[in-house]
């Protein structure tokens, strides 16, 4: 667990990240948008390899071709490093998968 980081410090990281916003002073939240179901439900799938191999879960929510994110520290009561980590990670497993799985026609 590290330390839980002052606003400033969340304000300088969260300058640095595309899209993320902070809620309540404590959540790192991100909406991920996609042209099909199969595309968020690959995506969540990406996410939980990577938030299994760094200990540190997200919050999800899948609303059909949007995948919310939402990340916290429980631990230090706020947001940390590991945060900041996590989503840097979440973003690379984004890039070029947003136009992957389409829907195809049956036969």
């Amino acid at each position: 667990m590290g330390s839980k980081l002052t606003a400033e410090e969340v304000k300088a990281r969260l300058s640095e990240l595309e899209s993320w916003t902070v809620e309540e002073g404590k959540w790192l939240v991100k909406k991920y948008r996609f042209p099909a179901f199969a595309g968020s439900i690959a995506f969540v799938n990406r996410i939980a390899d990577i938030a299994e191999a760094m200990n540190h879960h997200p919050m999800i929510a899948i609303d059909y071709r949007m995948v919310t994110l939402r990340l916290t520290s429980w631990n230090a009561g706020g947001l940390t490093e590991l945060d900041f980590a996590s989503v840097a990670r979440y973003d690379e497993a984004y890039v070029g998968n947003a136009d992957q799985h389409m829907p195809q026609r049956l036969l």
